[in-house]
């Protein structure tokens, strides 16, 4: 199969500069200001975007340490298969947030509830649309009992060179 390239269309600006201590899930990160600035041959892309409150990132985790095939997750202290976590150690380092949509100024996007390292290359913007992003019969597997560790867990140096 053919390597896959992809380009970022702007940058994800945040109060985050290293891995340690950042939120591990927008959920932690509640409140956390921040910028995407659009590089201006996509700002046109923008449109309508403003009428969301919510939108998905999608972001490449240039930081990310190399990839490992099972990690132990930040909420739990059991070694899990990479494809059932979100750590940062993936084949393909791409990462995706839900992010509250403040307002737009031009080409830059004012965003809240972050978990995204300062300076990370954003890949795509997607509006989040709570009818077909959110199903409340999914299953969490082995984060059964877990999900009220999100809301205050922070990044340790477990993912970190």
């Amino acid at each position: 199969m053919e390597s896959i390239t992809y380009s970022p269309i702007g940058i994800i600006n945040t109060p985050f500069s290293t891995p340690v201590g950042t939120p591990i899930q927008p959920v932690s990160g509640k409140g956390v200001d921040g910028t995407v600035e659009i590089f201006p041959e996509f700002e046109e892309g923008l449109s309508d975007l403003d009428g969301f409150s919510h939108i998905h990132l999608l972001f490449h985790m240039d930081r990310a340490p190399p990839m490992k095939l099972r990690a132990t997750p930040f909420v739990d202290t059991i070694e899990r298969g990479i494809f059932s976590i979100r750590a940062p150690s993936r084949p393909n380092p791409i990462g995706m947030s839900i992010v509250q949509l403040v307002r737009i100024d031009g080409n830059v996007l004012h965003i809240r509830d972050l978990d995204i390292l300062d300076g990370t290359p954003l890949l795509d913007i997607k509006p989040y649309i709570p009818k077909t992003d959110c199903n409340p019969d999914a299953r969490i597997g082995w984060l059964e009992g877990k999900e009220k560790r999100f809301s205050t867990m922070k990044a340790d140096d477990r993912f970190v060179e």
